[in-house]
């Protein structure tokens, strides 16, 4: 039983660890999308990452010519006049940390 008791206890702190120590790009990837969405409805200021449903993947493929390193999905939150619903999203980006694309889409 101590042994199960140390082997949760140690995942429980690699997954608090490892949400703390969240890649740059995935900043990149909210920041990007943040600002793309502002261009559409301007009243949008916010724009929260759910951590705890990110799924952050290295990549080895390409977009046409473009080299795409990382793929960051998981849950968004977009605060609005009207509601703050979560929002899925995928994120793309390439072997040099730009965003290559950010879509967003309701559940």
């Amino acid at each position: 039983m101590r042994y199960g008791l140390a082997a949760l206890a140690g995942s429980i702190l690699m997954t608090t660890s490892s949400l703390a120590q969240a890649p740059a790009e995935v900043e990149a990837c909210r920041l990007s999308g943040l600002a793309a969405l502002k261009e559409r409805s301007p009243s949008l200021e916010h724009l929260t990452f759910d951590m705890e449903s990110l799924a952050i993947s290295k990549a080895a493929t390409r977009v046409e010519d473009t080299p795409i390193r990382m793929v960051v999905m998981g849950e968004a939150y977009l605060q609005r006049e009207k509601s703050d619903k979560p929002n899925r999203f995928v994120c793309l980006v390439s072997d040099k940390g730009k965003v290559v694309l950010t879509f967003f889409t309701e559940q």
